[in-house]
């Protein structure tokens, strides 16, 4: 009973806007008829000195409890008021320290939006951040509004088909521009490693590569089917041989008794080569 009262009276806390130390409450609304607001929990990003980071301090809005309904344009026209945004970043959960930018994709990697998430909100100027923070003294504010709606329901489910229907030209040109970068960043490692060929390191060795007198050959997809052939055909010839044990036995009595016959002829033969003075052995 005592755990029940203390969570509902976390979830009161929440409803009115009470936040933990260090957050400030914002109410929001997706729109003017949702009765009940959400609450979201920001503060002032820290980051340690001297860390390279996409998310600059004192000018980077930490945002908690994001709904999945909240899109990069949605939350940077909500704290547009505040001052101009330059970017929003929304992530699945905070990270021990920031990592590198990685490549977004509109065809590949695309994983949808499941539950609450956190956003990091970069602002022009310091002072946007202290003016979101005081937002919490204002009423709720609205996501969806009329001159820029969220797309819900079967308008929602329309624009997802419709940006789940490949272009072609869209995705060629994707493919060719990752292909020359792929391309260029192994002539840049092949140009380094043919200049650190033959040289020594600090401690005088030398790092031997494939690119000797006999370098290594890439194996082709009929050397790969050859190989495979000449494993298969092994592996029938293994398993059809003596593949009972009574096959054995024969195979070890046909030759036994085909050394025996071998010692019978020899020794006619010896005794034929005596009678006739010709067997000399020594």
């Amino acid at each position: 009973a005592a755990s029940r009262r203390a969570k509902m009276a976390a979830a009161e806390k929440r409803v009115v806007g009470v936040a933990p130390a260090g957050y400030t409450a914002l109410t929001v609304k997706f729109g003017e008829r949702q009765r009940s607001p959400h609450c979201l929990l920001v503060k002032e990003h820290q980051v340690r000195e001297g860390a390279g980071t996409t998310h600059p301090p004192r000018r980077t809005l930490f945002v908690l409890n994001v709904p999945p309904y909240c899109s990069p344009d949605s939350l940077s026209r909500l704290f547009a008021r505040c001052g101009r945004v330059q970017s929003v970043d929304i992530c699945e959960k905070p990270g021990p320290g920031e990592k590198k930018e990685k490549i977004t994709s509109k065809f590949f990697n695309h994983k949808p939006v499941t539950g609450f998430q956190v956003a990091y909100v970069v602002f022009r100027k310091p002072a946007g951040v202290q003016a979101a923070k005081a937002l919490s003294q204002e009423g709720p504010l609205l996501i969806s509004t009329e001159t820029h709606p969220v797309k819900t329901g079967i308008s929602k489910w329309i624009a997802s088909y419709a940006d789940s229907v490949v272009d072609q030209e869209e995705l060629k040109a994707e493919v060719d521009a990752y292909m020359q970068d792929y391309d260029k960043k192994i002539a840049e490692e092949e140009a380094k490693a043919a200049k650190e060929e033959g040289v020594p390191d600090e401690e005088g060795w030398v790092k031997v590569t494939r690119k000797g007198r006999k370098p290594g050959l890439p194996r082709t997809e009929a050397a790969n089917l050859r190989v495979l052939e000449r494993e298969k055909q092994k592996r029938a010839r293994k398993e059809l041989l003596n593949f009972y044990a009574w096959q054995h036995r024969e195979t070890k009595r046909e030759h036994i008794a085909q050394l025996r016959k071998k010692f019978e002829e020899d020794k006619q033969r010896i005794a034929l080569m005596r009678a006739q003075r010709k067997f000399r052995p020594y």
